[in-house]
């Protein structure tokens, strides 16, 4: 592809939208999106890499820029609410519950559409998947745009999704126009994913919502055999089997806690005296306890948030000190964990030796 002048511009941080909309860097932005522009910004999970979701064109250089699959569909995020009829054909009423609980926020819904966006959003589908993201930054050039903004995270495609702008500067540099720095994000994984076209609304992906928070709004909900199965056609971003991958090797461990850190260790000193770099993905109560090339505390075992916020960071961390092995432990897979575990075993690859 032709390279592109990126223009990387730090946005000092306020929770004003209003005064954020005042912003410079964020209006230039804001027009170039609708000149059909590539502009990644932050939003609370990770960052985006957004274009104007009616422009044909605009949405097929996103595909260029991340090297993505063009059969996965994208997430339209929208500034306001009451953008929603815009762009669906209905929203059912638990929608409408779905919305006043978790918007703006980590939460994506899948509704049917009415035709408006580009073809490639939707990949297909009768469906599109849109949000209300939370983050300051994103809501004010969503609302300058006026446009709908598809963006899926601003990263090569199979690499770790972006948590800081220098992650999508080291991916992105000369394949888009603009990066807004509004600093490091705060949930750390993407947004949950649901379908409520169906009378019993589907989870797609697991993400800064948990299905238990989703479950005590409306109820029963289903998980999607996609999350299990390569072979099931991705009806949601993120449900690549192989995915948010660092280019070691790696592999999870699961067992109890005792034992597995007691395999990670016979692994990493096996791997080690065949003189590969090895790496260990933990926690800070375990920390200690390992010996390898690199071992990095993903946040506090007794505290969800923190793996999810550092997951990400971790997973380039490993890329950057080149390593070739990486064993990392495992988490229960309820709660904010249950994404956690999601990600782990896409960047995997699905390989897990359990004891």
């Amino acid at each position: 592809m032709q390279l592109r002048t990126t223009h990387w511009w730090k946005i000092p941080w306020t929770e004003e939208i209003k005064q954020l909309k005042q912003n410079e860097f964020l209006n230039q932005a804001s027009l170039l999106l609708r000149e059909g522009g590539l502009v990644a910004f932050p939003t609370e999970t990770v960052y985006g890499l957004g274009a104007d979701a009616t422009n044909e064109q605009a949405v097929s250089t996103i595909f260029t820029a991340k090297g993505r699959p063009s059969d996965n569909p994208l997430i339209v995020h929208l500034g306001e609410v009451e953008q929603l009829s815009d762009w669906v054909a209905e929203i059912p009423d638990v929608a409408h519950q779905l919305i006043e609980r978790f918007w703006p926020g980590p939460l994506t819904l899948v509704l049917p559409h009415n035709g408006r966006v580009a073809s490639q959003v939707t990949a297909g589908l009768s469906t599109v998947a849109v949000r209300i993201p939370e983050h300051p930054v994103a809501l004010a050039l969503l609302q300058l745009a006026q446009v709908p903004v598809a963006a899926p995270s601003a990263n090569r495609s199979g690499r770790p999704s972006p948590t800081e702008a220098a992650h999508v500067w080291k991916d992105l540099s000369g394949r888009i126009d603009i990066l807004l720095d509004g600093g490091a994000t705060g949930v750390g994984v993407e947004s949950t994913v649901i379908d409520v076209t169906e009378k019993t609304p589907v989870l797609l992906r697991p993400g800064g919502v948990t299905i238990e928070e989703i479950r005590d709004v409306i109820g029963d909900v289903r998980v999607d055999q996609g999350l299990f199965s390569k072979m099931v056609a991705p009806r949601s971003p993120g449900m690549k089997y192989q995915h948010y991958a660092p280019r070691g090797e790696m592999w999870l461990v699961s067992g109890s806690e005792q034992k597995m850190r007691a395999r990670i260790t016979q692994l990493a000193r096996e791997a080690m005296r065949e003189k590969r770099k090895v790496g260990i993905l933990t926690t800070e109560e375990f920390q200690d306890q390992y010996q390898a090339d690199l071992v990095i505390a993903c946040g506090q075992r007794k505290e969800p948030a923190s793996v999810a916020k550092d997951l990400y960071h971790t997973l380039r961390r490993f890329d950057d000190e080149d390593i070739e092995l990486i064993l990392a432990e495992t988490f229960p897979e309820k709660g904010l964990y249950h994404s956690v575990m999601n990600r782990l075993q896409k960047a995997a690859g699905g390989k897990i030796i359990r004891v």
